[in-house]
């Protein structure tokens, strides 16, 4: 069961809160494909983007313990596809949040209209694609060599889709 009090909407306020996380994933280097010396000010342009919509997971004790956007990954004709992305807290990992946080944001997605989700390039080592698939991602492609792990050395990023109905 997650240890999540409460997903709502992000204010400006928390952007403090979700920059330690933030920054510690993407500096990880092993999950993002942004650059792991991102400023705070570039991150915070690239997260709370007004162009996004962002929510934060809080613990019971009010702690922000995961973030997620919503936005559209197309523009025109195509703007109906959605795309999102979503950190969890790593001393947070392995409690659900992630989770309730996915179907949050899926079911935000469906409120707002669109008809599908893509994710553009998750990692192929990303523990988080047996969430996706679990939530009924599919795995469209994989670039093949495409991101350069720390750790595993150069892997490949899937394109995931999961449809949202009409």
């Amino acid at each position: 069961m997650p240890v999540i009090r409460a997903i709502r909407q992000a204010t400006a306020d928390d952007w403090p809160r979700i920059w330690p996380f933030w920054h510690r994933i993407v500096a990880a280097a092993d999950t993002y494909t942004w650059d792991p010396d991102t400023s705070e000010e570039a991150a915070r342009a690239l997260w709370m983007s007004p162009a996004k919509r962002v929510y934060v997971a809080e613990d019971s004790a009010g702690a922000v313990v995961g973030s997620a956007y919503l936005t559209p990954n197309y523009a025109g004709p195509a703007a109906r596809t959605a795309n999102a992305g979503f950190m969890v807290d790593p001393d947070r990992a392995g409690h659900g949040i992630g989770r309730a946080l996915a179907e949050h944001v899926l079911d935000e997605a469906r409120a707002h209209g669109y008809r599908g989700m893509v994710f553009n390039a998750v990692v192929e080592t990303n523990p988080a694609v047996r969430l996706w698939t679990s939530l009924g991602f599919m795995i469209l492609g994989t670039v093949p060599d495409a991101f350069e792990h720390p750790r595993d050395g150069r892997v490949g990023l899937h394109i995931m889709y999961k449809a949202l109905g009409d």
